[in-house]
């Protein structure tokens, strides 16, 4: 299906299609479909009327038919409704009580209205037989005498019928977050659907996230809106996940046991087509806190350690795989079975490689479940979490059964440690990857909120895509809410990696943002998302404090920001452009806005200014200036404000997320959570006179042109690419810290010489002699062959290249080394800096050229320079170091 033009949008609504034109224009094409939306085919003479003069479609779901498609059906008819703004009607389960318009769901081979169609040429759905997830949306003339068309959705499976009814309501206005961010329904008299027929199914097998970290934020809501983590709360979840076309979901853990907690948690995920695991550490079907439950229970004794406690982990463990199998009838509730085994805590397991111990673990996981299943243990599908110390184990040889998913990592913090190799043989379990929003962990704790950039999650997963990471892609979300955008983001890339394409991935923004708020100001949303994303994740707000960026300098007269001043002007400017964009919205969208939009941008816009000031009254204090105590007045508004836009958020509709937004997010001095909430330090001086507004106002001072003898160049500013070996340098705007960055695609491809001139030259102007040094500044992405860091090469004025390597090693264990330590600094700072001494160079002319050698290389600016480089010149956030 093709992008729908503007002018074409228009003609649409002429045509009667206004809402389905406009929606259309906001969303990204489903890929696969086999009829293009022209106007033709919104023609009313032609088209689908899911809702006429404010009066929806009847819905027609087959009375045998799965529950999971039971549910989808009345939730389309509850979403028509709120289109047209009527009551829901209830859902048809028989032809015969049908009159008018009809939408018709079903599975291929289980539903007999929609067999009878394909037995009478109706229909055309064979290439839905045998297929995971698949759908069809087809539209059909008189199928009977009462009905003058339907439109009719044809699953492959239960969940092909799921998606394929989620993406009409989807279409028709209805925002997956429509529950859980309060993103309201626009009222529309009439909607049509295309004529013809479309197909689509995900090319990723297994997609999801993962409840994490869930304390106090998500706990303490739950709690006061539900009762608990149960299944009242986890019936939205699991709503949200398909409608975000996701299909598996690793329950909240910590303290937590999803089957036991709440049993019917379990039957409602299955019942409404919803596939179960567990954590990365939580084997066979069992929460961790279940082992430390019911202590006279024989089977849940004991410790953690399989050399010396055995007998009572088997028990334990088959103990999760009959409950799987509790569904009766030899049915099994739907479910991916974690294997293997970390230590207790989520800790290692045991002190160096315990490769032939874990082996032994999978050998007798995998013998309990063809005992319990009484099917090979290949028949049930598993998993096997390659996290920190466990992917060591399998680089040094750990062997894994081929039907086992291997699930690699990042390194908590967006960098991915590992794909296959290219040409890498076939698996049968294929491969996945769990990718981190939210960590606990060191260099340090990140859950407040969302600091992940949609370009930085693009490229990870692009480069895993390519690779052959296409069984499972999981992601931890730690309290799913402030994680919106990014998660959509992440789960619509996962439907379809090969339609997120870089053109793609720079539409997405305002298309989500028209999807969520309308067109009109669509642009100024999606830009605001987008720099908010770029400003964000420079460096997570748990590892800043007054110290992180340099001021300027002092005067009887006169403050100079310096770097930390342009961060937090960056941010004033931000905000104004959020608050502006607000004001154009209408009343019953400002909710949604706030927990989207607002509440991120005003909270770090806050925060950026609580540290400057505290940086300020630290600063003038030592020179006993009165202007520091205008600084600290500052630190205590801008305190005062976060903790009352924190209880803002928690009054939104009523008190309805209460709790959420409670996780502490100051002044952390070691990796873990500061216990409360608390204000930087400040201190006031004596003053005999006030000072004046102008004399203790800080003056931002843009940042001056570059000295003499430094040049510095975004990485997109190139003169010359070169392209090579099928690969092409492209840009990907707002990736990185200032200007976007250069990506050589497709990514998954083997190294390359300097001889192949996959290459960027860059022609500048020294206007300084003298001994030159040129440094580049690339994301910290990580060697995912498992080599020493991945390589480029530089080279000046056509002379030889030198090899430049960005040794990070994002090691399994935690223990403090130099290379720790430097992936620490660079996942801390989101850049490393590679620098190469490239001789004496006279005043004028020069050409630089960065050959790609590694996959996997970002490139976001270059400075040569023949002086010291001053720190703030290198862009907000990026020091020297």
């Amino acid at each position: 299906m093709t992008d729908p033009t503007d002018s074409a949008v228009s003609r649409r609504m002429l045509l009667g299609g206004a809402a389905l034109g406009a929606m259309l224009s906001a969303l990204p094409a489903p890929a696969g479909a086999t009829a293009d939306e022209t106007d033709a085919a919104l023609d009313p003479r032609v088209a689908f009327p899911l809702i006429a003069s404010s009066r929806a479609a009847s819905v027609l779901v087959d009375a045998a038919a799965d529950s999971a498609v039971q549910r989808v059906g009345a939730s389309l008819a509850t979403d028509l409704a709120r289109v047209c703004g009527a009551r829901a009607a209830p859902v048809r389960q028989r032809v015969e009580a049908v009159r008018g318009p009809v939408v018709v769901i079903g599975v291929l081979g289980q539903s007999e209205t929609i067999d009878a169609l394909v037995a009478t040429g109706k229909i055309a759905a064979a290439d839905l037989r045998g297929e995971w997830e698949a759908f069809r949306q087809i539209v059909v003339d008189q199928p009977w005498p009462n009905v003058p068309r339907a439109l009719v959705i044809v699953g492959s499976d239960r969940r092909g019928a799921v998606f394929g009814t989620y993406d009409v309501c989807e279409r028709i206005g209805v925002s997956p977050w429509h529950w859980f961010a309060d993103v309201p329904v626009a009222r529309r008299p009439d909607v049509l659907f295309p004529a013809g027929s479309r197909r689509d199914q995900p090319k990723v097998r297994y997609r999801g996230f993962f409840i994490n970290d869930e304390d106090p934020c998500l706990k303490g809501w739950a709690t006061k809106k539900f009762g608990g983590v149960n299944a009242a709360m986890y019936a939205y979840v699991f709503e949200l996940l398909l409608r975000l076309k996701g299909n598996y979901l690793w329950p909240a853990m910590w303290g937590k046991a999803f089957a036991d907690d709440d049993p019917r948690s379990m039957v409602l995920a299955d019942a409404m087509g919803v596939v179960m695991g567990n954590s990365h550490h939580e084997p066979m079907l069992r929460a961790q806190a279940e082992w430390h439950r019911h202590e006279d229970d024989r089977t849940r004794g004991g410790a953690w350690d399989y050399t010396k406690n055995g007998a009572n982990l088997r028990a334990f463990w088959r103990g999760g795989i009959e409950r799987m199998m509790s569904k009766g009838g030899g049915q099994r509730y739907e479910s991916v079975v974690t294997v293997g085994m970390r230590g207790d805590g989520d800790e290692a397991m045991a002190e160096g490689t315990a490769t032939e111990l874990l082996e032994r673990v999978v050998a007798d996981q995998r013998q309990i479940i063809a005992e319990v299943t009484r099917r090979p243990a290949t028949e049930t599908p598993q998993v096997w979490a390659l996290y920190k110390e466990v992917q060591d184990y399998y680089d040094k040889g750990m062997k894994v059964p081929d039907d086992v998913t291997l699930l690699f990592s990042d390194d908590n913090w967006g960098q991915i440690r590992r794909v296959p190799e290219p040409g890498a043989a076939p698996r049968r379990g294929g491969y996945g990857i769990y990718y981190h929003f939210d960590y606990v962990g060191a260099p340090r704790n990140y859950k407040w909120i969302n600091t992940n950039q949609i370009e930085k999650v693009w490229q990870q997963m692009d480069l895993a895509y390519a690779g052959g990471v296409r069984n499972m892609w999981i992601v931890n979300v730690g309290d799913i809410k402030p994680m919106e955008y990014p998660l959509s983001f992440f789960l619509a890339m996962a439907w379809n990696p090969e339609a997120m394409t870089p053109a793609a991935l720079a539409a997405y923004p305002r298309r989500w943002a028209a999807a969520t708020f309308g067109a009109a100001q669509a642009d100024a949303i999606g830009a605001i998302v987008t720099d908010y994303g770029r400003y964000a994740a420079r460096r997570k707000p748990e590892l800043i404090d007054q110290n992180s960026f340099p001021l300027g300098g002092v005067t009887a007269t006169e403050l100079d920001g310096g770097e930390f001043g342009a961060m937090v002007a960056e941010w004033d400017a931000l905000e104004q452009r959020m608050l502006a964009a607000r004001a154009q919205l209408s009343p019953d969208q400002l909710d949604a806005y706030y927990q989207l939009v607002e509440h991120p941008v005003a909270a770090m816009a806050n925060l950026y200014r609580l540290y400057y000031a505290a940086a300020w009254n630290q600063r003038l204090t030592r020179s006993n200036d009165a202007r520091a105590n205008y600084f600290a007045d500052q630190v205590e508004a801008t305190f005062r404000r976060d903790g009352e836009l924190t209880q803002r958020y928690h009054r939104i509709n009523g008190g309805k997320w209460d709790g959420m937004m409670a996780q502490v997010h100051m002044s952390y001095v070691t990796w873990n959570d500061p216990t409360q909430q608390s204000m930087p330090s400040i201190t006031r001086v004596a003053a005999d006179t006030p000072v004046s507004e102008r004399n203790r106002q800080p003056r931002f001072v843009a940042p001056a042109p570059a000295p003499a003898g430094v040049v510095a160049i975004e990485a997109s500013a190139f003169t010359r690419a070169r392209g090579g070996r099928g690969l092409r340098w492209t840009r990907i705007p707002h990736l990185g810290r200032t200007g976007g960055a250069m990506v050589a695609l497709p990514q998954g491809r083997l190294a390359t010489r300097v001889e192949d001139q996959v290459a960027l030259d860059y022609d500048v102007t020294l206007d300084v002699a003298g001994a030159a040094r040129l440094t580049l500044y690339l994301a910290p992405s990580l060697d995912t062959s498992g080599g020493a860091g991945v390589r480029v090469a530089v080279a000046l004025d056509g002379g030889p290249a030198q090899l430049l390597q960005a040794r990070l090693t994002a090691t399994g264990g935690d223990q403090d080394t130099p290379a720790k330590q430097a992936w620490a600094a660079a996942v801390s700072d989101n850049v490393v800096r590679l620098t190469a001494d490239v001789g004496r160079l006279a005043a004028g002319k020069h050409r630089i050229t960065v050959s790609r050698v590694d996959d996997n290389v970002v490139l976001e600016k270059l400075v040569l320079s023949t002086v010291p480089v001053p720190a703030s010149y290198l862009g907000p956030g990026a020091r020297q170091g």
